[in-house]
């Protein structure tokens, strides 16, 4: 049926391509795509990524490596030093701890640089100055000005260029020097003990948000092999602090910080922080997001305080005991915030997390989830988001899943985990906006093969089938699956999620497969969304339940769709749905 279906979506390809040749031609490059076009030349292609695994050479050896790269461009590692360092790893939410921080310490009036990854739309968003992504001017400027010192480095000792994520590193390191930042806020890339960014050798504090399963293949397949990786970046004397954690991931944080003679403290909850006072407004929906921001709240007050910054809050009495439920990890005392600390954690802003775009009758729910517990968190937020909106009188609500996973990621788990979300139709694309994207460098991703990535998709389409059919075994209110168009199809799951009277359901809840997101979009919003061109004829999918679907999709007054399960899929949804962003 894979075999099939790859076919099928091959075809829909090369029509789609035959259509997108026909445009008139693209205007000459700008020096940012041309700088972008340069860029992805380091990107490794999917063959080469898959030999790396097999074959991974020392990763100490990598990080030399790395070191020789910043050489090379122009910089010594002691330079780094004057940015005065956040260094911020984790399993979930790290980069939304960072997106706090960030906007803490610029409501103290600091200029801020802030390092992240992945982007969503644009490269240019993962180095910021003070919350913004760098213009395309002096992305392209120091872009070529490290490109180019790399090439007239070169000799036969040194005859390699940085991949990707390295080159970026490196470049932002330079912005923030040379744009004069007051901070530097890095994000971790993967793991910490050997990502590229642990080349930093005097951050001013550390922090290490949630630890979950991920990147299994390059940290290890539990969570105390990731929690040894995370605990890498701790450095003598330099304080570190962390959220919650399972007791024996804790315990190895613990070990690693005695190792590396850093002090390491655990955060206490944000609820502390607001006793004798009216709860805290975050930026960021969801309560996962609350220990982000408890996370947050430590680090800048921290790097206030050994950077002699005024005007800092008095700290609260400490509780005589310095452990937490018996975990030998001293907790940190909690403060009275500033204003500054109030007004920063409610200005943040962070894309793709936890986000609501409301284009008329079509919600888009989008979230970058990936893990089993961000998905959980995911669904929480979810449902408690949809459940607040204006609910149509007559019921007649649809809701769309619109799903991909990419890496070592176990999708039948995540999957599994949105069920209970009770979707009408599930929808599963590759990350690529469109059938072709020459025409648009930001998104290209030449570690994915098309071929493996419309395989992929077809495998979740199969397993939420699979998963959909043994929750109708289990209910006995529910009908047995049936066969639409010659392929298995679960039956609908009665109940709602909203809590509204249900409206008259289908006798199936399809999943179907596009082999692009723009095409997706289209058929989920069926014109009913002012950015989003209606579906075409000559596009139509092919299988009987979509055109069944369509009309369902084009009547109901409310259409709620949840994107999920990668940061790189919500970034291209972002890109469609809101165009500015990519301006």
């Amino acid at each position: 049926m894979v075999r099939r279906g790859l076919r099928a979506l091959r075809g829909a390809l090369r029509a789609g391509a035959r259509r997108f040749s026909t445009r008139p031609a693209r205007a000459p490059a700008t020096d940012y795509q041309d700088a972008i076009r340069m860029l992805n030349t380091l990107q490794t292609n999917a063959s080469y990524l898959e030999q790396v695994k097999r074959e991974r050479g020392d990763p100490q050896a990598q990080l030399e490596a790395m070191q020789g790269f910043l050489e090379r461009s122009g910089l010594k590692v002691e330079d780094l030093d004057r940015l005065n360092i956040i260094h911020v790893t984790g399993t979930k939410g790290k980069g939304s701890a960072c997106a706090f921080t960030e906007c803490i310490l610029r409501n103290y009036g600091l200029k801020t640089g802030f390092y992240s990854s992945p982007h969503l739309v644009q490269v240019r968003e993962r180095i910021r100055i003070n919350g913004q992504p760098i213009s395309k001017d002096l992305f392209s400027k120091y872009f070529w000005l490290v490109y180019n010192r790399l090439e007239e480095t070169k000799d036969p000792a040194h005859a390699s260029m940085p991949a990707y994520f390295r080159f970026l590193t490196i470049m932002a390191f330079h912005v923030f020097l040379q744009e004069k930042v007051d901070l530097a806020v890095v994000e971790v890339g993967i793991g910490g003990t050997y990502d590229c960014t642990n080349i930093i050798r005097a951050p001013v504090v550390c922090g290490v948000s949630s630890l979950g399963i991920d990147h299994t293949s390059i940290l290890g397949d539990t969570m105390e092999k990731i929690a040894w990786q995370k605990g890498g970046i701790f450095k003598p004397g330099v304080p570190a602090f962390t959220v919650a954690q399972p007791e024996r991931p804790l315990e190895v944080l613990r070990e690693r910080a005695q190792e590396r003679k850093c002090p390491l403290y655990l955060c206490p909850e944000l609820d502390d922080f607001e006793e004798g006072c009216r709860a805290l407004e975050l930026g960021l929906a969801g309560a996962h997001q609350r220990s982000n921001a408890a996370l947050a709240l430590q680090l800048a007050r921290t790097w206030l305080q050994r950077c002699g910054c005024p005007g800092l809050g008095e700290l609260k009495e400490v509780p005589p005991s310095t452990e937490l439920l018996g975990r030998p990890v001293p907790l940190a005392p909690a403060f009275r915030l500033t204003d500054a600390m109030i007004q920063g954690l409610r200005d943040t802003e962070w894309l793709g997390r936890t986000q609501v775009l409301s284009h008329g009758p079509v919600t888009w729910y989008l979230d970058g989830a990936h893990t089993t517990s961000s998905i959980q968190a995911c669904v929480r937020w979810f449902r408690q988001t949809a459940l607040n909106q204006d609910k149509p009188h007559d019921g007649s609500e649809v809701r769309v899943l619109l799903f991909n996973a990419t890496g070592d990621r176990d999708t039948a788990a995540l999957l599994k985990l949105l069920v209970p979300c009770h979707f009408d139709y599930a929808v599963f694309c590759p990350n690529f906006t469109e059938v072709s994207v020459a025409n648009n460098a930001d998104q290209q991703n030449f570690n994915v093969t098309l071929e493996n990535a419309l395989t992929r998709c077809l495998e979740n389409q199969r397993t939420w089938t699979r998963l959909l059919e043994e929750k109708v075994g289990q209910d006995p209110w529910l009908p047995s699956p049936l066969r639409v168009g010659g392929l298995l199809q679960p039956a609908p799951t009665r109940g709602s999620l909203l809590l509204v009277p249900p409206a008259p359901r289908p006798l199936n809840s399809p999943a179907l497969v596009f082999p692009c997101l723009a095409q997706a979009l289209r058929w989920v919003a069926q014109g009913r969304d002012p950015q989003l061109a209606a579906p075409t004829a000559s596009g139509a999918h092919p299988h009987p339940a979509a055109s069944s679907g369509a009309v369902l999709l084009r009547e109901a007054a409310a259409v709620r769709v949840l994107v999920t399960g990668s940061l790189h899929l919500v970034g291209g949804a972002l890109r469609l749905l809101e165009p500015a962003l990519a301006q």
